[in-house]
């Protein structure tokens, strides 16, 4: 089932809200109308009362002979006069001799005045309402009933109906049109953006959606809107940028390899040349697993942080395995790993990882540094610092600031080779573990990379659903 556009929606639920505050207007103006003609009838007949007493009083009136209307309006009012016991001494054309009072009421009239309903009276077949006040005729008492028929109030009210229920479809129906028109001004600006959303692509960065400037919900939706495109277009860029990169490092090594096979099936001639061009391929396919290993490695950081598996972690140890996994490789190069005393420090960490992350920096420090390199730890604030320092040339100056961007490399004056990944990985790793990665030169003039970990170990992470 297709659901209502909003415009339908919000029309909808602004008639229904008119409609109840209209019907509510309606009767509470109806019910105010009946009140005050109500109240109009009882002072009409309190005024009559009055005017009757002051004639009843001396003996003057004669309500049974009155053709002319001098004391009532014929067909619409009448009045009759008893005594206490109820007989009927005079009354108007054509009460007769009927009296118009129970015994209860006109018990109740001696006391005071009384008002009293009556769906019909002799002669007139109308709802009326009476007034039975005490009065003095020729110094005896006597009770003076006066009365009028409510068909006129009855009228007026079914006049004021017929009027509402003629306004108030008009009116709901102009109010209704009118919110109709409004909401469709209203939303004609989400409907703007609506058009250019489904206009923009990945084959027109740039294009943002058209905020109108109004200051209300909508264009904040709108500027919110265009910050999201803002980083899904940034993202964007940045994946391509990587695929680019990745492609191009792919790229390398599977060539070397391929020339290296080839030379090797036309013109390696002894088992010494065909030897060495094993070698080399399998160094390049080392390359080139690490690479792919890196790889999956930055794609699970972009999926989310890394799993770890946390336990407590001798620094000492960890340097020393550092140390063992990187000898024989300074060695052939002619340069040395060393590490100060840790002094028993001890992080909550994942070891995998720490090995992982400091054998990047050992890597980068034999591969471009200095012939001496050093593992130092150090307590600041509650955190281990895991440095890696070495006796090189330092890092350029430029390259400080974007030093763990992917595939970023120091330039010539560290030297060529590697991803330009191994930084970014050790940022991912210190982050996994709440904590940050840095590099530095120092004062010597060599390089100083390191990460900063909680000794307690990283912040607990918030479930992903």
């Amino acid at each position: 089932m297709t659901r209502l556009q909003i415009r339908l929606r919000v029309t909808a639920a602004f008639a229904l809200a008119m409609a109840a505050v209209l019907a509510g207007s309606g009767l509470y103006l109806y019910l105010q109308l009946g009140s005050h003609l109500a109240a109009s009838l009882d002072r009409d007949l309190r005024l009559r009362a009055q005017d009757l007493a002051a004639l009843i009083t001396p003996g003057e009136a004669a309500l049974a002979r009155d053709n002319t209307g001098r004391f009532v309006e014929r067909g619409e009012s009448y009045a009759q006069l008893l005594t206490p016991n109820g007989r009927v001494l005079d009354a108007t054309q054509p009460l007769g001799r009927i009296s118009l009072l129970s015994g209860a009421e006109l018990r109740r009239a001696e006391r005071r005045p009384t008002y009293v309903d009556k769906p019909s009276v002799p002669g007139l077949n109308e709802g009326s309402r009476l007034l039975a006040t005490r009065v003095t005729r020729r110094g005896r008492p006597a009770v003076l009933v006066v009365g009028a028929t409510k068909q006129n109030n009855a009228e007026t009210l079914g006049n004021f109906r017929d009027e509402l229920l003629i306004a108030g479809p008009i009116a709901l129906l102009l109010a209704s049109g009118a919110g109709y028109l409004l909401a469709g001004l209203s939303l004609r600006p989400v409907e703007s953006m609506r058009r250019r959303a489904a206009a923009i692509s990945g084959e027109t960065p740039g294009e943002r959606l058209p905020v109108p400037p109004t200051g209300d919900e909508v264009q904040r939706l709108g500027e919110t809107l265009n910050e999201m495109l803002d980083r899904l277009e940034s993202a964007l860029e940045r994946e391509r940028d990587f695929v680019a990169d990745a492609g191009h490092e792919l790229r390398t090594p599977l060539a070397l390899l391929r020339t290296e096979l080839e030379l090797a099936l036309r013109q390696a001639q002894t088992t010494d040349e065909l030897r060495a061009a094993v070698r080399w391929s399998s160094y390049e396919t080392d390359r080139l697993a690490q690479l792919a290993e890196d790889l999956l490695l930055i794609a699970r950081i972009d999926r989310g942080r890394l799993p770890l598996r946390i336990e407590p972690v001798q620094v000492e140890t960890l340097f020393g395995s550092i140390r063992s996994r990187f000898d024989w490789r300074a060695a052939e190069l002619g340069k040395t790993v060393s590490s100060a005393s840790a002094n028993g420090l001890r992080v909550q960490a994942d070891r995998m990882r720490l090995e992982q992350a400091l054998g990047n920096l050992v890597d980068n420090a034999l591969r471009y540094g200095g012939t001496e390199v050093i593992l130092e730890a150090e307590p600041h604030d509650g955190r281990i610092e895991l440095h890696v320092r070495d006796s090189g040339a330092g890092f350029p100056p430029e390259f400080l600031a974007r030093a763990f961007d992917r595939f970023t490399r120091a330039g010539s004056a560290r030297g060529a080779g590697g991803a330009g990944l191994g930084l970014s990985i050790v940022r991912a790793i210190a982050e996994s573990h709440s904590g940050t990665a840095h590099v530095a030169n120092t004062q010597a003039g060599g390089a100083d990379a390191w990460m900063a970990i909680p000794a307690r170990g990283p912040a607990p992470r918030l479930s992903r659903r």
